[in-house]
């Protein structure tokens, strides 16, 4: 019998059990095709079979000459010599010949050859084995080969290489799961760990098979794991390692072999096993999506590494974080972020921290850790950002930051072939506003009706004061009332209501229109309750959890539900002036403006084109 985070360890500890259990453990080896090789890991050095070139062969069209006898030629001293060959590029070079004289600098005459210049020993001459010698080394053990290195090896007359083989099995587990391309219905969730699981196997050049999904029954999920052992280096088994009732994979591993440890101080993951069957490492990952991710990050690729893979090593960058996080002592949580460079400095913009909330990684390229020992993170603070993808795409991302709307999506994927990566951050109006001040973003998308009812420039005259701000109009757009029914703006308090955070532009309308009305903010049913998208509350009413809420058009619209308008209101990108130097920037103010977009917008419905593209400036 288990017993459930007896010893929670932290993740150094964690990975020191690894080292000491599987450090000196060596993987399989087996030989395959050369056209198979690439992305897998060498086994040992690989020599060439023979020299390249093999022979003496030319670098030039020309002739092959004796260079002793081209001593003294020059312009006004031409020599006739008594003896060339004529060879082109790649030719062989007669043994009798050490230089080559390019065909250029010759006068050739009926049967003889008149040079102007010397020619020095070996000149336009490839030797034997000026690629590579016969028994050279081509690449050295334990590593991974790349596509263009296939040419090489062929060509030095390799046909087979040995690689590392190294096996992973993922068992997925869970009754509540459905396979991919199933719509869930209640209660259920599409398996997608062992998807992921194994594509990152593969992208460290491991051997990964999906078993079918095994539902929460102790002898099924058995016969899983020891058929997994049985055809496998190493064994996952999706979900089932937290502390719930029907988690029966830390036992089971327990009645095969041994569980070295249950429970990582780390969050989200806490609920991970390492465990050992058979001299084999048997990892359970958390169901959930992030959970499961960070293990893969955190545990399984340090595992990989401990058996000669070559793992990669992350670029770390200095940056300064947006918001404040608060963490638990004792637990080094990891913090998924949108990076990018604004001005001279890197900006770092934290994702949801849920653990179900898979589109977090989507959006993210960096990540940071919040160590056991402190609190959190302030606002302000320089931290290590941990790049997820390549240095030069994060440079690409252009942070905008402020008020939702659906139409960024559409946006960002136009300037996507640019070379430009946009990351939205949707925070309400005011809060891209503080952000755009504290000059933490790009841009900032606003909304916000001022008490004379005009849009955003009160605001910006309030708490911007003397900056230089430029105003791009990305689209009028109708905002109203999303139900399934039809509702009137008389009926919502009545009704079940979603919100918009406060800060938000469509919150700070509702607020004003409530007001004009004589509303009390608290006689209004939902309106703590608080959404940060319009898709959101859009999804908040089509599932019933509220009978209305307050959203753009072109979210009801996508979504089949009623809409009732209520007001046509400027929505902008603000910015400073200066950020249209970045030529980011500038390809984002071009697609705005464009003709394909305003199609986008008319085909998204809800939105006037007229003022798209239109720029203003704060007075």
């Amino acid at each position: 019998m288990v017993t459930r985070y007896l010893d929670l360890v932290s993740l150094a500890r964690a990975l020191e059990v690894i080292r000491e259990r599987f450090g000196s453990r060596k993987p399989r080896t087996e030989t395959v095709p050369l056209e198979e090789a690439a992305g897998r890991v060498t086994a040992g050095p690989i020599y060439a079979r023979f020299s390249v070139p093999g022979i003496h062969i030319s670098a030039m069209d020309g002739i092959a000459v004796r260079s002793a006898e081209t001593h003294g030629a020059s312009e006004t001293r031409p020599i006739v010599l008594p003896d060339a060959v004529r060879v082109n590029t790649g030719n062989l070079v007669p043994p009798e010949y050490d230089a080559v004289i390019m065909i250029e600098d010759v006068w050739i005459g009926e049967g003889t050859w008149t040079i102007r210049k010397p020619a020095a020993p070996w000149q336009h001459v490839r030797p034997v084995g000026e690629d590579i010698g016969e028994s050279e080394m081509i690449l050295p053990s334990l590593h991974a080969v790349r596509p263009h290195e296939l040419g090489a090896l062929a060509a030095y007359g390799v046909t087979e290489v040995e690689v590392l083989a190294f096996s992973a099995g993922i068992v997925p587990t869970g009754s509540e799961l459905v396979p991919a391309g199933t719509r869930p219905g209640p209660g259920q969730a599409v398996e997608s760990n062992s998807l992921m699981a194994a594509a990152h196997l593969r992208a460290l050049g491991v051997a990964a098979r999906r078993y079918p999904i095994v539902p929460d029954e102790p002898d099924q999920i058995r016969a899983a794991i020891e058929r997994g052992i049985r055809e496998n280096d190493l064994l996952i088994v999706s979900a089932g390692s937290s502390a719930g009732t029907r988690d029966f994979t830390a036992s089971l591993i327990a009645e095969r072999g041994e569980v070295l440890v249950h429970g990582v101080g780390i969050k989200p993951a806490k609920p991970v096993i390492i465990g050992e069957v058979e001299g084999k490492p048997v990892i359970g990952l958390p169901g959930y999506p992030l959970a499961a991710y960070t293990i893969l990050r955190e545990v399984v690729t340090p595992l990989i590494g401990q058996y000669g893979f070559p793992v990669p090593e992350p670029e770390t960058v200095d940056a300064v974080l947006t918001t404040t996080l608060h963490s638990d002592i004792g637990t080094d949580e990891f913090v998924l972020l949108s990076v990018g460079r604004v001005g001279e400095r890197w900006v770092a913009v934290p994702q949801s921290r849920g653990a179900g909330v898979q589109m977090s990684a989507v959006r993210a390229n960096a990540l940071m850790t919040i160590p056991s020992s402190k609190e959190g993170a302030e606002a302000g603070e320089t931290v290590g950002a941990r790049l997820l993808v390549p240095r030069g795409q994060a440079e690409e991302g252009v942070l905008i930051t402020g008020s939702h709307d659906p139409c960024l999506d559409r946006l960002a994927d136009m300037v996507r072939p640019a070379g430009v990566g946009i990351h939205s951050t949707h925070v309400g109006s005011m809060g891209g506003l503080l952000t755009l001040k504290k000059r933490q973003c790009h841009a900032a998308p606003m909304h916000l009706i001022g008490p004379d009812g005009e849009y955003n420039l009160p605001y910006l005259r309030k708490y911007m004061p003397g900056e230089d701000l430029v105003l791009l109009c990305v689209a009028e757009r109708e905002q109203g009332l999303i139900s399934r029914d039809k509702v009137s703006f008389d009926d919502v308090p009545t009704l079940r209501y979603a919100n918009r955070q406060k800060g938000s532009g469509t919150r700070v309308l509702f607020d004003r229109l409530l007001g004009e009305r004589g509303i009390a903010p608290s006689g209004i049913r939902g309106y703590e309750r608080e959404f940060t998208t319009h898709l959101g509350v859009a999804l908040a009413v089509r599932s019933g959890e509220a009978d209305c809420g307050m959203g753009v058009y072109s979210a009801a619209k996508a979504l089949g539900l009623a809409f009732t308008p209520v007001t046509t209101e400027r929505y902008e990108l603000v910015m400073h002036a200066d950020a249209l130097d970045d030529p980011r920037v500038a390809a984002i103010a071009k697609a705005v403006a464009s003709e394909t977009f305003k199609t986008v917008l008319q085909e998204m419905g809800g939105y006037r084109t007229a003022e798209t593209g239109v720029w203003r400036r704060l007075p």
